[in-house]
């Protein structure tokens, strides 16, 4: 279970191939954030607004590694076509969204069904998760990182 002052543990490849782990961010923060779909509109306005606040997020030493489970063309179309500064890793064996609890029964239109949930992990310098975000606005969501992070240095 996942859970706050926990270790974590990952391993996942990006839409390059190139492969992540959290020993790859031991010594900086790390936004980890589950999205549903690349290129739809709730997903598109979190990731710009992060983006949008790059500059910051590298001055308070904050990574950004996003995950859902599109496969890595759609992944690549989504980074390029907004100019996304953070890589995206590729979770179509969704073992990453059950890991962390991402993968939940949804409701959308009165039908259920499983799919990615819009959560979020800050993870610490030494690894472990430090806040978990449930309740996301994707427009106010890289203010909300940044404030937090600041607030914990």
């Amino acid at each position: 279970m996942i859970s706050i002052g926990k270790k974590i543990q990952f391993q996942a490849f990006d839409e390059k191939g190139f492969e992540y782990s959290q020993k790859t961010y031991l010594g900086r923060w790390l936004l980890l954030y589950f999205y549903p779909k690349d290129d739809t509109p709730g997903c598109t306005k979190e990731a710009c607004a992060i983006r949008d606040s790059w500059k910051e997020f590298k001055e308070a030493n904050i990574s950004v590694l996003g995950v859902s489970i599109q496969n890595a063309t759609s992944h690549q179309k989504f980074r390029e076509k907004y100019q996304i500064p953070f890589p995206l890793l590729v979770d179509e064996d969704r073992k990453l969204v059950e890991m962390f609890g991402a993968w939940r029964k949804k409701k959308f239109m009165g039908r259920e069904y499983m799919g990615t949930e819009r959560i979020s992990f800050l993870i610490n310098t030494e690894g472990k998760i430090q806040k978990i975000y449930e309740k996301i606005k994707p427009e106010e969501h890289a203010s909300e990182i940044l404030r937090d992070v600041l607030s914990y240095q």
